[in-house]
């Protein structure tokens, strides 16, 4: 049994012992859903592209039971902080606002399979908040997969991971694609997760179990991060209208250009237009190649496409910043990291690197030495594992 096994072990010990200790008797449903990690394809989702992410070994449990009267009460287990709801009449809140992904969640159950009936349930988890690893999909995922097996109810694996996305937009107020739903959901062990967001069709890619990733996590957040996000989105529209106009197929989205086709007219494009299409457009073209060359057990190669991602985040789309670059330049000085690249939206957060276990220890050391060179404190990293997916305990 690995270490972060025995971690989760612990873990879901722990809440049930909480469980226990608050309500007064044991849970009859439980579930765990993992955290998510991007790795290739980043701004692809929302162009109808393609995504390589996977999910992580830390994640939520969410433990339930089913109440004789229509009140819901819902414990957080890390702050020990108790929200309650009649199964009736849900609604967001200003307060408490960790609550309100379970309440998305809920209400969407409730109004598909009449549910009226309330629940005494319970959270409890390991993903680090704020570093990107979505630890709200986890919370939503886990909570669907808990209350479905509770209430007796069968939510096909992509309908579960809608219901997770629209509780977002709905209750929490974030309009997330459906990568970090879907990743949760579809994630296999020592493998990538594929994802086509055009079709929603997801597949499995094999990394290997000699491989794994470091998440280095800046803290930093640009303080402009929704107008950059909205003017991305903006360009990558415009983009697909001259391509609408332009070539002689469909274009629907940026992920209908060819490489060669963007080449061929990138000339008469606003430049900077120009270098938004081209980050989007390169980053599907990377995720098809990645596909390729791990499935012929190319890790080294794999990891040169991630390196290059993060150049075309640098140039093109412009969303990385000088300490997201200080820890990809520290990481292609390291001959044993692989690849290295921003995760997730950019404009902050967190690195993603690809190395083998063995040398995890050494690598951590230099990238920390180096960021703190730089900034006069280190960056915090972890390691994470691909594992298995959202799954009933």
């Amino acid at each position: 049994m690995g270490i972060s096994q025995r971690i989760n072990d612990s873990l879901f010990e722990k809440a049930g012992a909480l469980f226990r200790s608050h309500f007064g008797h044991p849970h009859s449903a439980a579930a765990y859903a993992p955290g998510r990690v991007e790795v290739l394809g980043n701004h692809t989702d929302y162009n109808e592209g393609f995504v390589l992410s996977a999910a992580i070994d830390r994640g939520t449990f969410f433990l339930a039971r089913k109440s004789s009267s229509p009140a819901c009460r819902l414990l957080a287990g890390d702050v020990r902080e108790e929200a309650r709801f009649p199964m009736g009449e849900i609604h967001p809140g200003t307060s408490q606002r960790w609550s309100n992904y379970v309440k998305g969640v809920v209400a969407q159950l409730r109004d598909r399979f009449g549910l009226t009936d309330g629940f005494e349930g319970l959270f409890l988890g390991n993903v680090p908040l704020g570093a990107g690893l979505s630890s709200s999909a986890a919370l939503e995922i886990s909570t669907g997969l808990a209350l479905a097996r509770l209430y007796n109810v069968d939510v096909p694996p992509l309908e579960m991971a809608r219901i997770g996305q629209k509780a977002e937009h709905d209750f929490a107020g974030a309009k997330c694609g459906l990568l970090d739903q879907v990743t949760s959901l579809f994630g296999r062990q020592a493998a990538l997760v594929m994802t086509d967001f055009r079709t929603l069709a997801v597949e499995s890619v094999p990394l290997g179990a000699e491989w794994c990733f470091l998440i280095c996590n800046t803290a930093v957040k640009h303080s402009l991060v929704d107008s950059e996000y909205n003017e991305r989105r903006r360009r990558c529209e415009e983009a697909t209208l001259f391509f609408a106009g332009r070539l002689p197929h469909p274009v629907r989205a940026l992920r209908d250009v060819s490489w060669d086709e963007f080449e061929a007219h990138r000339g008469a494009m606003d430049p900077i237009t120009a270098r938004r299409a081209a980050h989007v457009i390169g980053e599907n073209t990377r995720v098809l190649k990645a596909r390729q060359l791990l499935t012929a057990g190319q890790v080294a190669e794999f990891g040169t496409l991630m390196f290059e991602s993060h150049v075309s985040s640098q140039t093109n789309f412009e969303n990385s910043c000088p300490e997201l670059d200080r820890v990809v330049e520290a990481a292609r000085a390291n001959p044993e990291v692989l690849g290295a690249r921003l995760s997730g939206g950019g404009f902050g957060g967190s690195v993603v690197l690809l190395a083998p276990p063995r040398s995890l220890p050494a690598v951590s050391s230099a990238i920390s030495a180096a960021y703190k060179n730089s900034f006069g404190h280190a960056c915090e990293i972890m390691t994470i594992l691909p594992v298995a997916g959202a799954h009933i305990l």
